[in-house]
């Protein structure tokens, strides 16, 4: 999930201090996902989704448990 992320970041052009303010979401999180410390849960996901206008799914899909 990570790396999608980190494709929309660069696509996009923000940075993820620019999303952490934008959404709440700390940047501790994106760290701890990063690190793999921790899954993304799915509000927080949803949260992304809405941000960068792209489906939930996008996030979820080619993921393994």
């Amino acid at each position: 999930m990570y790396q999608k992320f980190e494709t929309l970041i660069s696509e996009r052009g923000v940075t993820p201090y620019r999303i952490s303010q934008d959404t709440k979401i700390p940047q501790t999180t994106f760290s701890d996902w990063k690190s793999g410390r921790s899954k993304p849960k799915a509000d927080k996901l949803l949260v992304l989704a809405k941000y960068f206008d792209v489906p939930i799914e996008y996030f979820l899909e080619g993921d393994t448990p």
